[in-house]
């Protein structure tokens, strides 16, 4: 399994546009190969919120074909040019395999 994580940090009171942008519908979730997109918010920051996107895929491959899809590509060319909005103060974007997976009691 491979889990991409994107954290954007925004300035107080933005976090609502950047979850919104997330939670709509995309080619995203018709890619075989996804099993699960996580959204999750940390308001803790005094000027600022993280919002935490977590996105798991079966494999590395299936990552691989999501990033060059048509519709992954035309997103970006989409976006080529235009800013980013003056709200988003930085964005990291991490990749991880996943070495092991404990489940808990909700699963037996």
């Amino acid at each position: 399994m491979l889990i991409q994580t994107r954290s954007i940090v925004v300035e107080k009171g933005h976090s609502d546009k950047v979850i919104e942008r997330f939670s709509a519908p995309g080619a995203l979730e018709e890619m075989p190969g996804l099993i699960d997109i996580s959204i999750a918010l940390n308001k803790k920051g005094k000027d600022s919120e993280e919002v935490l996107i977590l996105i798991r895929w079966e494999s590395e491959d299936a990552w691989k074909n999501w990033e060059k899809s048509d519709a992954h590509i035309q997103g970006h060319r989409n976006s080529r040019g235009q800013e980013k909005p003056a709200y988003i103060l930085g964005t990291t974007v991490n990749m991880y395999e996943v070495q092991k997976v404990k489940e808990g009691k909700v699963y037996e």
